[in-house]
């Protein structure tokens, strides 16, 4: 019998803008959390609803392990857990009834659990770990097992239900020194069906990596309900000595690092470069950064690392806008950050976040203007998104209807009262992306054309995209202006408008 059995509930295949992507990667928290409690000499085991069809494969996990400890930390790490999505919190409920009435002390961890801690109590939840959760957990587990009699009121961060009330510890002090924590425990996954998933839709294998844990930036719309605004790194040696061993052992051909900022430390990312120059552990890699923070030391350095892709929170091309969400960047350093890396060879991608209070028309074409003159290699396009404990969030919450989480990633419901109607934003999703495709698609074309040992079919085949992506334009165009003269409380008018 294995003492815990871990999982999470993010399941691809409930998520269908992810699941067409199909970019999958196994969940972090979860192999570290597996990885931390292992070294201190429980029997631990995996289940990865990442790849997984349904909950009947938990429940199938549960009958074949047999744990005492059935413990579901969602992977903080991954930004599709911090959005809370509906699908997975009733996936997170499912399991855990599951695993309660299977006899198993029933622990979870993660962002949803902490905001909402009442509604997974009435569903067979044990035990919350609130904050970062390894050194809780195993403190728990000690004390479920036998091992101590540590109280419960004296371990940090844990909250439980005692005669119908919530009791919650004092907060836990962050562990500060990161590289204490062994590697994720990557022997519990099933790597070859990883690989083979990467490369039949993309012809190349990735793996997912995390150098540090929190951000300690303020905007108001990001929720932090795991680690605040703290902010702890790995050292540069002690993140190269995993890339190092990853690359030996399983030979990926690229990496994620999941970070919401990468190096963020001065000279981090020179020191991490030139260490992975030295140790051979040199991957190609994509990371998140902070247009600010990309001088021409950082983005040289990044180059020499192996990064290829840096996707950065542009957000918006308005001052005006960046100012409200407390983003603390301006919208030249978009522009500077853009140049610098591409100068370098390493490509720059947006996040756009439309619909933030006071973003007007104008404000709107300011960001189109801002996509159109950097020319970014990939967007991502999402509309503002209410999350407990954020400033954001208490600005707009008298606003809030019965609908207060996204059901699934690609939902895209405005969840507020925006400045235009929640059609307005989805039909906008799609007249950025067909101006973003059919000018990416010309510059490609016309680039091929001025040296013709260039040319492949691929080109052919973009040149083919840009009339029908140019005709969708003009047509999500036209309905966006209608749109955009649509009451909040006119759905009559709603519904001819966007017909």
């Amino acid at each position: 019998m294995t003492d815990v059995l871990f999982g999470q509930s993010y399941y691809l295949r409930f998520d269908p803008k992810l699941w067409e992507a199909m970019q999958p990667y196994p969940p972090l928290g979860s192999l570290y959390a597996a990885s931390y409690i292992r070294q201190h000499g429980y029997e631990v085991a995996l289940f990865d609803a990442m790849l997984a069809e349904s909950e009947a494969e938990w429940e199938a996990a549960l009958d074949r392990v047999r744990p005492k400890y059935a413990v579901l930390y969602e992977d903080s790490f991954n930004y599709l857990s911090k959005m809370c999505l509906l699908r997975m919190r009733q996936a997170a409920f499912t399991m855990a009834e599951a695993a309660k009435a299977r006899g198993c002390t029933v622990i979870i961890s993660g962002s949803d659990a902490t905001d909402h801690a009442e509604k997974y109590f009435q569903h067979g939840v044990d035990y919350l770990l609130v904050g970062e959760g390894e050194l809780t957990l195993g403190e728990l587990l000690d004390r479920l097992s036998g091992k101590t009699e540590q109280p419960l009121e004296s371990m940090l961060g844990l909250a439980w239900q005692q005669e119908g009330q919530i009791q919650r510890t004092a907060e836990r002090p962050f562990v500060k020194d990161l590289d204490k924590f062994p590697f994720p425990a990557w022997d519990l996954v099933d790597i070859a069906r990883y690989q083979k998933i990467w490369v039949q839709h993309h012809g190349y294998y990735s793996m997912n990596m995390v150098t540090t844990r929190g951000c300690p930036y303020r905007c108001n719309w990001c929720a932090k309900p795991i680690y605040g605004r703290r902010y702890n790194s790995r050292s540069p040696e002690n993140v190269v000595a995993e890339l190092k061993w990853l690359k030996e052992s399983f030979k990926p051909d690229h990496i994620w690092f999941a970070d919401d900022i990468f190096g963020l430390k001065p000279g981090w990312i020179e020191r991490f470069s030139q260490l992975a120059v030295e140790q051979n552990a040199v991957v190609p890699f994509k990371c998140l950064q902070r247009v600010d923070l990309i001088t021409p030391e950082v983005a040289g350095a990044l180059s020499r690392a192996g990064c290829k892709t840096v996707w950065v929170g542009a957000e918006s091309g308005s001052q005006k806008i960046l100012d409200a969400m407390d983003k603390d960047t301006k919208v030249e350093d978009i522009y500077t950050a853009t140049e610098r890396l591409h100068r370098v060879g390493v490509e720059m991608c947006f996040f756009l976040q439309f619909g933030y209070p006071g973003e007007g028309w104008a404000e709107i074409e300011e960001t189109l203007k801002m996509v159109r003159e950097c020319q970014p290699d990939n967007i991502g396009i999402s509309v503002s998104y209410p999350l407990p404990g954020t400033k954001f969030y208490e600005n707009v919450k008298i606003q809030l209807g019965e609908k207060t989480n996204w059901l699934h990633s690609d939902d895209l419901d405005m969840l507020y009262r925006g400045p235009f109607v929640a059609d307005f934003y989805r039909v906008l999703h799609h007249r950025v992306h067909h101006e973003y495709r059919a000018r990416k698609a010309w510059r490609n074309v016309t680039k091929a054309l001025k040296n013709p040992a260039t040319l492949r079919p691929a080109h052919l085949r973009q040149a083919a995209t840009i009339p029908l992506n140019l005709a969708r334009l003009v047509k999500s165009s036209a309905q966006l202006r209608r749109l955009a003269k649509v009451q909040h409380d006119d759905p009559v008018q709603l519904e001819l408008q966007s017909a």
